[in-house]
């Protein structure tokens, strides 16, 4: 039984994909941002929760089980009678979908009816998804988002750009932005979010918002940015055979997060290695998997080698921001 409480929570949705496979075949995945990345934190032996609400069906019952096999804290984890919410995924490459989530569980949320003492216990929070642009849940876990920033909790954001993001979900993404202390963002979420193809100019105006977040920027196989106030480094990946990419933005925000925590001592450099290696080891597999920490650990230590290698190498740029 578990007695202590997590150190770590993720909020938001848990959900399932229903991805096609043929003209009249289905299968259903586990999914949802704020959800892998609670698994990924407690399957790397962090002690992490899932705050978020899944149905009483198949569905919910697959995500239950799934959290219990991750390690998660289930308590956490609330089923609630509604219906669950879907990810129709219709076509694969490019990837197309839409939600399936009227009145459905993840909007039941109940966040009073967490653990008595959990904001005392937990030192990072993060959230992000279609949680926050789904009212009345993106109401909850906006004022729940206040709430851990005045106790001095750490948060995290990670929009992850979705079509139901318009010009309604403006206010909880620049709320969202000046409440973190992390923000990830992908050249694709900026150009969602400020509706427009300068993702340079998005990530300018996000970084007005709130100077003093660290913001991870990615950008798919050409590498990573990630800045703070004072400073801001650039990584390319390493070189690997690319299996799939389904699930490397969340690994990439999790082993960013891991290193901070695990790992306060490194420099900046070394922060965004750890989370690009995540990322690159994370493609090494089909499907949204969470990678061996012995293989991103590998990749790690082989970006730290390159970078200091000599005056040829590409892979780390360090310079004042």
């Amino acid at each position: 039984m578990m007695n202590s409480l997590p150190v770590f929570v993720s909020a938001g949705e848990a959900l399932s994909d229903m991805i096609r496979t043929g003209a009249n075949t289905w299968k259903s995945k586990v999914g949802g941002a704020p959800w892998n990345v609670a698994r990924i934190m407690a399957s790397w032996g962090v002690p992490s929760g899932f705050a978020g609400a899944v149905s009483l069906d198949c569905f919910g019952e697959e995500l239950a089980a799934c959290s219990r096999s991750a390690g998660l804290d289930t308590r956490f984890l609330q089923q609630v009678d509604a219906p669950p919410l879907l990810a129709m995924v219709h076509k694969v490459h490019p990837p197309e979908y839409f939600f399936i989530g009227e009145n459905s569980a993840d909007l039941h949320f109940t966040p009073e009816a967490l653990p008595s003492g959990w904001m005392e216990c937990v030192r990072w929070v993060h959230m992000g998804g279609i949680s926050l642009a789904r009212p009345p849940l993106s109401n909850k876990l906006l004022e729940m988002a206040h709430a851990l920033k005045a106790s001095g909790v750490c948060i995290s954001y990670d929009p992850n750009f979705r079509t139901v993001m318009d010009e309604r979900y403006d206010f909880v993404f620049q709320e969202m932005t000046k409440l973190a202390d992390v923000i990830k963002v992908s050249d694709e979420d900026l150009h969602g979010l400020f509706r427009h193809h300068d993702a340079t100019a998005g990530l300018a105006t996000l970084r007005t918002w709130n100077p003093e977040a660290m913001v991870l920027y990615t950008l798919g196989a050409k590498g990573a940015h990630l800045y703070t106030a004072q400073a801001a480094a650039f990584m390319a990946p390493p070189s690997i055979e690319v299996i799939d990419t389904v699930g490397a933005g969340d690994v990439s925000i999790g082993g960013l997060l891991f290193s901070l925590q695990h790992h306060a001592d490194r420099t900046l450099e070394e922060h965004l290695a750890f989370s690009v290696a995540s990322g690159a080891a994370a493609c090494l597999q089909a499907g949204a998997n969470v990678p061996d920490m012995k293989v991103v650990e590998r990749l790690f230590a082989s970006l730290i080698q390159e970078s200091v290698e000599g005056p040829d190498n590409q892979g780390v740029r360090t310079r004042a921001s």
